[in-house]
Protein backbone atom coordinates (compact mmCIF):
# COMPACT_ATOMS: atom_id res chain seq x y z
CA UNK A 1 0.00 0.00 0.00
CA UNK A 2 1.09 3.19 -0.82
CA UNK A 3 0.48 6.84 0.74
CA UNK A 4 0.68 10.21 -0.76
CA UNK A 5 1.93 9.06 -4.24
CA UNK A 6 3.32 12.04 -5.73
CA UNK A 7 6.11 12.54 -9.13
CA UNK A 8 8.83 14.88 -9.55
CA UNK A 9 7.68 18.65 -10.84
CA UNK A 10 8.86 19.89 -14.08
CA UNK A 11 11.27 22.42 -12.15
CA UNK A 12 13.58 18.79 -10.93
CA UNK A 13 13.12 17.26 -14.17
CA UNK A 14 14.75 19.93 -16.32
CA UNK A 15 18.22 20.14 -13.70
CA UNK A 16 21.51 19.35 -14.95
CA UNK A 17 23.11 15.92 -13.45
CA UNK A 18 25.56 17.73 -11.35
CA UNK A 19 23.16 19.95 -9.91
CA UNK A 20 20.64 16.58 -9.07
CA UNK A 21 23.91 15.18 -7.38
CA UNK A 22 24.73 18.73 -5.37
CA UNK A 23 21.31 18.96 -4.55
CA UNK A 24 21.39 15.36 -3.14
CA UNK A 25 24.18 15.99 -1.18
CA UNK A 26 23.26 18.95 0.69
CA UNK A 27 19.65 17.59 2.00
CA UNK A 28 21.41 14.07 3.07
CA UNK A 29 23.23 16.58 4.92
CA UNK A 30 20.51 17.91 6.50
CA UNK A 31 18.82 14.88 7.58
CA UNK A 32 21.93 13.75 8.89
CA UNK A 33 21.91 9.79 10.60
CA UNK A 34 17.90 10.05 10.20
CA UNK A 35 17.93 9.02 6.55
CA UNK A 36 19.44 5.36 5.30
CA UNK A 37 19.06 5.16 1.60
CA UNK A 38 19.21 1.28 0.69
CA UNK A 39 20.30 0.57 -3.14
CA UNK A 40 19.78 -2.80 -4.88
CA UNK A 41 22.44 -3.85 -7.04
CA UNK A 42 20.45 -3.68 -10.49
CA UNK A 43 20.36 0.25 -9.80
CA UNK A 44 21.74 2.13 -11.56
CA UNK A 45 25.09 4.24 -10.75
CA UNK A 46 23.55 7.05 -10.68
CA UNK A 47 21.60 6.13 -8.06
CA UNK A 48 24.04 3.64 -6.45
CA UNK A 49 26.22 6.26 -5.79
CA UNK A 50 24.35 8.02 -3.24
CA UNK A 51 23.24 4.92 -1.21
CA UNK A 52 24.45 4.28 2.17
CA UNK A 53 24.05 0.42 1.90
CA UNK A 54 24.03 -1.50 -1.60
CA UNK A 55 22.42 -5.22 -1.44
CA UNK A 56 20.33 -8.10 -2.62
CA UNK A 57 16.46 -7.66 -1.49
CA UNK A 58 16.74 -9.33 1.05
CA UNK A 59 20.12 -8.04 2.31
CA UNK A 60 18.49 -4.89 2.45
CA UNK A 61 15.99 -5.41 4.42
CA UNK A 62 18.23 -7.12 7.09
CA UNK A 63 20.11 -3.50 6.82
CA UNK A 64 16.56 -1.46 7.26
CA UNK A 65 16.03 -3.83 10.14
CA UNK A 66 18.81 -2.96 12.17
CA UNK A 67 19.04 0.46 11.43
CA UNK A 68 17.63 3.43 13.48
CA UNK A 69 16.69 5.75 11.27
CA UNK A 70 13.64 7.56 10.83
CA UNK A 71 13.73 7.61 7.14
CA UNK A 72 14.60 4.57 5.24
CA UNK A 73 14.16 4.87 1.12
CA UNK A 74 14.40 1.97 -1.14
CA UNK A 75 15.65 2.54 -4.36
CA UNK A 76 14.38 -1.18 -5.97
CA UNK A 77 11.18 -1.91 -6.40
CA UNK A 78 7.56 -2.13 -4.72
CA UNK A 79 8.14 -5.62 -3.37
CA UNK A 80 11.43 -4.71 -1.53
CA UNK A 81 10.18 -1.75 0.30
CA UNK A 82 6.98 -3.99 1.27
CA UNK A 83 9.48 -6.38 2.74
CA UNK A 84 11.84 -3.76 4.61
CA UNK A 85 8.68 -2.29 6.11
CA UNK A 86 7.32 -5.38 7.61
CA UNK A 87 10.96 -5.78 8.86
CA UNK A 88 11.29 -2.41 10.30
CA UNK A 89 10.38 -1.04 13.67
CA UNK A 90 6.91 0.41 13.45
CA UNK A 91 8.36 4.24 14.08
CA UNK A 92 10.37 4.13 10.84
CA UNK A 93 8.89 4.93 7.78
CA UNK A 94 9.68 3.34 4.33
CA UNK A 95 9.57 4.76 1.18
CA UNK A 96 9.68 4.30 -2.91
CA UNK A 97 11.06 7.16 -4.55
CA UNK A 98 9.21 6.18 -7.53
CA UNK A 99 5.60 4.12 -7.18
CA UNK A 100 5.58 3.07 -10.28
CA UNK A 101 8.81 0.51 -10.14
CA UNK A 102 7.05 -2.60 -9.65
CA UNK A 103 8.38 -6.43 -10.18
CA UNK A 104 7.20 -8.23 -13.34
CA UNK A 105 7.96 -11.31 -11.60
CA UNK A 106 6.28 -10.47 -8.63
CA UNK A 107 3.28 -9.42 -10.62
CA UNK A 108 2.79 -13.23 -12.33
CA UNK A 109 0.96 -14.35 -9.13
CA UNK A 110 -1.64 -12.45 -7.13
CA UNK A 111 -3.48 -13.50 -4.11
CA UNK A 112 -6.61 -14.04 -6.02
CA UNK A 113 -4.89 -16.97 -8.20
CA UNK A 114 -2.91 -18.80 -6.08
CA UNK A 115 -5.81 -19.02 -3.64
CA UNK A 116 -8.02 -20.59 -6.32
CA UNK A 117 -4.50 -22.74 -7.40
CA UNK A 118 -4.70 -23.84 -3.32
CA UNK A 119 -8.38 -24.83 -3.18
CA UNK A 120 -7.71 -26.48 -6.49
CA UNK A 121 -4.48 -28.15 -5.44
CA UNK A 122 -5.64 -29.34 -1.71
CA UNK A 123 -8.86 -31.06 -3.07
CA UNK A 124 -5.90 -33.73 -4.33
CA UNK A 125 -3.35 -33.46 -1.92
CA UNK A 126 -5.16 -32.66 1.28
CA UNK A 127 -2.87 -31.44 4.35
CA UNK A 128 -0.03 -32.52 2.39
CA UNK A 129 0.90 -29.39 0.48
CA UNK A 130 3.06 -26.69 1.47
CA UNK A 131 3.43 -22.65 -0.26
CA UNK A 132 6.33 -21.40 -0.71
CA UNK A 133 7.04 -18.06 -2.05
CA UNK A 134 10.22 -16.35 -3.26
CA UNK A 135 10.61 -13.00 -1.42
CA UNK A 136 10.45 -11.68 -5.05
CA UNK A 137 6.37 -11.58 -4.52
CA UNK A 138 3.29 -9.29 -3.53
CA UNK A 139 2.92 -9.15 0.67
CA UNK A 140 0.00 -10.39 0.02
CA UNK A 141 1.42 -13.99 -1.14
CA UNK A 142 4.00 -14.08 2.00
CA UNK A 143 0.58 -13.25 4.25
CA UNK A 144 -0.72 -16.70 2.68
CA UNK A 145 2.35 -18.45 2.78
CA UNK A 146 2.48 -17.12 6.95
CA UNK A 147 -1.27 -18.59 7.35
CA UNK A 148 -0.58 -21.96 5.77
CA UNK A 149 2.51 -23.36 7.44
CA UNK A 150 4.85 -22.09 4.59
CA UNK A 151 7.43 -19.47 4.22
CA UNK A 152 9.48 -17.29 1.94
CA UNK A 153 12.86 -17.76 0.11
CA UNK A 154 15.59 -16.07 -1.21
CA UNK A 155 17.40 -17.69 -4.06
CA UNK A 156 20.38 -17.99 -1.53
CA UNK A 157 17.90 -19.97 0.76
CA UNK A 158 16.01 -21.43 -1.81
CA UNK A 159 17.45 -25.38 -1.00
CA UNK A 160 16.74 -24.92 2.56
CA UNK A 161 13.39 -23.74 2.17
CA UNK A 162 12.43 -26.19 -0.19
CA UNK A 163 14.18 -29.18 2.58
CA UNK A 164 12.02 -27.48 4.84
CA UNK A 165 8.84 -27.60 3.16
CA UNK A 166 9.82 -31.55 2.55
CA UNK A 167 10.86 -32.30 5.99
CA UNK A 168 6.88 -30.96 6.82
CA UNK A 169 4.72 -32.46 3.70
CA UNK A 170 5.03 -34.59 0.81
CA UNK A 171 4.08 -31.70 -1.90
CA UNK A 172 5.35 -28.22 -2.47
CA UNK A 173 3.60 -24.99 -4.32
CA UNK A 174 6.54 -22.64 -5.35
CA UNK A 175 5.85 -19.44 -7.08
CA UNK A 176 6.35 -17.36 -8.53
CA UNK A 177 9.70 -18.04 -9.82
CA UNK A 178 9.53 -21.52 -12.22
CA UNK A 179 13.28 -21.31 -13.06
CA UNK A 180 14.37 -20.50 -9.09
CA UNK A 181 12.23 -23.71 -8.10
CA UNK A 182 12.97 -25.85 -11.24
CA UNK A 183 16.81 -25.11 -11.06
CA UNK A 184 17.50 -25.46 -6.70
CA UNK A 185 15.16 -28.38 -6.76
CA UNK A 186 17.00 -30.16 -9.55
CA UNK A 187 20.83 -29.43 -8.19
CA UNK A 188 19.15 -31.25 -4.77
CA UNK A 189 18.69 -34.70 -6.73
CA UNK A 190 14.52 -33.81 -7.43
CA UNK A 191 14.06 -35.61 -11.21
CA UNK A 192 11.98 -33.49 -13.52
CA UNK A 193 9.36 -36.25 -13.47
CA UNK A 194 8.45 -34.96 -10.35
CA UNK A 195 8.05 -31.14 -10.76
CA UNK A 196 5.19 -30.08 -12.57
CA UNK A 197 4.47 -26.52 -14.15
CA UNK A 198 1.09 -25.19 -12.95
CA UNK A 199 -0.28 -22.76 -15.44
CA UNK A 200 -3.56 -20.92 -13.49
CA UNK A 201 -5.07 -20.27 -16.99
CA UNK A 202 -4.32 -23.97 -18.43
CA UNK A 203 -5.36 -27.56 -17.12
CA UNK A 204 -3.53 -30.04 -15.29
CA UNK A 205 -4.09 -33.28 -15.59
CA UNK A 206 -5.25 -35.27 -11.91
CA UNK A 207 -2.09 -37.88 -12.69
CA UNK A 208 0.25 -35.03 -13.42
CA UNK A 209 -0.94 -33.78 -9.83
CA UNK A 210 -0.67 -36.76 -7.77
CA UNK A 211 2.91 -37.83 -8.46
CA UNK A 212 4.44 -34.34 -8.50
CA UNK A 213 6.75 -33.50 -5.39
CA UNK A 214 7.04 -29.85 -6.60
CA UNK A 215 4.48 -27.71 -8.44
CA UNK A 216 5.93 -24.68 -9.66
CA UNK A 217 4.37 -21.14 -10.69
CA UNK A 218 4.13 -20.50 -14.64
CA UNK A 219 6.29 -17.15 -13.54
CA UNK A 220 9.97 -16.07 -14.63
CA UNK A 221 12.20 -13.10 -14.30
CA UNK A 222 11.73 -11.17 -17.75
CA UNK A 223 16.04 -10.07 -16.87
CA UNK A 224 17.26 -13.59 -16.71
CA UNK A 225 15.28 -15.12 -19.83
CA UNK A 226 17.73 -13.07 -22.46
CA UNK A 227 20.50 -15.50 -21.55
CA UNK A 228 20.64 -18.77 -24.20
CA UNK A 229 22.60 -21.63 -24.53
CA UNK A 230 23.68 -21.02 -28.20
CA UNK A 231 25.48 -17.51 -26.85
CA UNK A 232 27.11 -19.59 -24.44
CA UNK A 233 28.16 -22.29 -26.00
CA UNK A 234 29.63 -20.00 -28.94
CA UNK A 235 31.29 -17.77 -25.71
CA UNK A 236 32.87 -21.21 -24.93
CA UNK A 237 34.16 -21.81 -28.30
CA UNK A 238 35.81 -18.88 -28.55
CA UNK A 239 37.21 -18.92 -24.86
CA UNK A 240 37.97 -22.25 -23.99
CA UNK A 241 39.19 -20.93 -20.32
CA UNK A 242 35.78 -19.16 -19.28
CA UNK A 243 33.58 -19.86 -16.42
CA UNK A 244 29.87 -19.19 -16.98
CA UNK A 245 28.52 -18.14 -13.61
CA UNK A 246 24.66 -17.90 -13.73
CA UNK A 247 21.89 -16.66 -11.22
CA UNK A 248 19.02 -19.52 -10.55
CA UNK A 249 16.12 -17.16 -12.20
CA UNK A 250 18.18 -18.40 -15.73
CA UNK A 251 16.04 -20.77 -17.90
CA UNK A 252 16.74 -24.13 -16.60
CA UNK A 253 19.11 -25.32 -20.13
CA UNK A 254 21.30 -22.39 -19.30
CA UNK A 255 21.47 -23.20 -15.85
CA UNK A 256 22.26 -26.64 -16.71
CA UNK A 257 25.59 -24.80 -18.60
CA UNK A 258 27.04 -23.12 -15.60
CA UNK A 259 29.70 -24.19 -13.44
CA UNK A 260 28.78 -22.36 -10.60
CA UNK A 261 25.11 -20.85 -9.80
CA UNK A 262 24.25 -19.10 -7.15
CA UNK A 263 22.36 -15.84 -5.54
CA UNK A 264 23.32 -11.99 -6.69
CA UNK A 265 25.34 -12.29 -3.52
CA UNK A 266 27.14 -15.48 -4.23
CA UNK A 267 27.83 -14.18 -7.75
CA UNK A 268 30.02 -11.48 -6.46
CA UNK A 269 32.01 -13.02 -3.83
CA UNK A 270 32.48 -15.96 -5.89
CA UNK A 271 33.84 -13.54 -9.07
CA UNK A 272 35.90 -11.28 -6.08
CA UNK A 273 37.55 -14.65 -4.92
CA UNK A 274 39.06 -15.62 -8.27
CA UNK A 275 42.28 -14.80 -9.30
CA UNK A 276 43.72 -12.41 -11.54
CA UNK A 277 43.14 -13.21 -15.33
CA UNK A 278 39.85 -15.30 -14.79
CA UNK A 279 37.76 -15.01 -17.24
CA UNK A 280 33.93 -15.08 -16.27
CA UNK A 281 30.62 -15.33 -18.30
CA UNK A 282 27.86 -13.17 -15.97
CA UNK A 283 24.77 -14.58 -16.54
CA UNK A 284 22.53 -11.87 -14.88
CA UNK A 285 21.23 -7.99 -14.66
CA UNK A 286 24.04 -5.68 -16.66
CA UNK A 287 24.10 -3.31 -13.76
CA UNK A 288 25.64 -5.59 -11.56
CA UNK A 289 28.29 -7.08 -14.70
CA UNK A 290 29.33 -4.08 -15.45
CA UNK A 291 29.79 -3.03 -12.02
CA UNK A 292 32.35 -5.74 -11.58
CA UNK A 293 33.65 -5.37 -14.57
CA UNK A 294 35.02 -1.98 -13.47
CA UNK A 295 36.11 -3.14 -10.35
CA UNK A 296 37.94 -6.46 -11.75
CA UNK A 297 40.35 -4.61 -14.35
CA UNK A 298 42.51 -7.93 -13.59
CA UNK A 299 39.97 -10.23 -15.03
CA UNK A 300 37.53 -10.68 -18.17
CA UNK A 301 34.17 -10.69 -17.16
CA UNK A 302 31.94 -10.99 -20.01
CA UNK A 303 27.89 -10.04 -20.16
CA UNK A 304 26.83 -13.68 -21.94
CA UNK A 305 24.05 -12.40 -24.36
CA UNK A 306 23.24 -10.26 -27.04
CA UNK A 307 20.79 -8.81 -25.85
CA UNK A 308 20.57 -6.38 -23.34
CA UNK A 309 20.09 -7.89 -19.53
CA UNK A 310 18.01 -4.69 -17.93
CA UNK A 311 15.12 -4.78 -15.20
CA UNK A 312 13.30 -2.01 -16.69
CA UNK A 313 11.63 -1.54 -13.47
CA UNK A 314 14.00 -0.80 -11.19
CA UNK A 315 15.69 1.44 -13.66
CA UNK A 316 12.31 3.45 -13.17
CA UNK A 317 14.06 5.17 -10.26
CA UNK A 318 16.16 7.92 -11.11
CA UNK A 319 18.22 10.89 -9.49
CA UNK A 320 15.46 13.17 -9.88
CA UNK A 321 12.73 11.08 -8.28
CA UNK A 322 15.53 10.34 -5.67
CA UNK A 323 15.73 13.98 -4.75
CA UNK A 324 12.16 14.80 -5.38
CA UNK A 325 11.86 11.97 -2.37
CA UNK A 326 14.55 13.02 -0.04
CA UNK A 327 13.56 17.07 -0.72
CA UNK A 328 9.95 15.76 0.64
CA UNK A 329 11.15 14.34 3.44
CA UNK A 330 13.76 17.33 4.38
CA UNK A 331 10.02 19.31 4.10
CA UNK A 332 7.84 17.41 6.21
CA UNK A 333 5.98 16.06 3.31
CA UNK A 334 5.78 12.27 3.50
CA UNK A 335 5.44 11.12 0.09
CA UNK A 336 5.50 7.86 -1.81
CA UNK A 337 5.45 5.77 1.94
CA UNK A 338 5.04 1.69 1.70
CA UNK A 339 2.80 0.67 4.29
CA UNK A 340 2.23 -2.85 5.21
CA UNK A 341 -1.58 -3.30 5.75
CA UNK A 342 -2.44 -4.39 9.62
CA UNK A 343 -4.36 -7.57 8.28
CA UNK A 344 -1.59 -9.24 6.29
CA UNK A 345 1.59 -7.59 8.58
CA UNK A 346 1.56 -10.60 11.33
CA UNK A 347 1.18 -13.68 9.17
CA UNK A 348 3.31 -12.42 6.26
CA UNK A 349 6.30 -11.65 9.26
CA UNK A 350 5.56 -15.65 10.42
CA UNK A 351 6.76 -16.57 6.84
CA UNK A 352 9.68 -14.89 6.98
CA UNK A 353 10.54 -15.65 10.75
CA UNK A 354 10.42 -19.15 9.25
CA UNK A 355 12.91 -18.37 6.78
CA UNK A 356 15.22 -16.87 8.98
CA UNK A 357 15.11 -20.25 11.49
CA UNK A 358 16.30 -22.13 8.80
Amino acid sequence: MNLNVAYPPESLIHLSPAEIDQRIAAVRQKLGPRLLILGHHYQQDAIIRHADVIGDSFGLSRAAARSEAAWIVFCGVHFMAETADLVSQPAQKVFLPNPDAGCSLADMADIGQVTRAWRRLTSAFGDELLPITYINSDIALKAFCGEHDGLVCTSANARAALEYGWSRRKHILFFPDQQLGRNIAVRMGVPLEEIELYNPRGILEPSQITRARLILWNGFCCVHQVFSVEQITALRKRLPELKLIAHPECPFAVVQQADYVGSTEYIIRTVSESPAGSVWGVATEQNLVRRLQARFPDKQIILPSEREPRCRTMAMITPVHLLFQLESIARGALINQVIVPDELRAPALRAIERMLEL
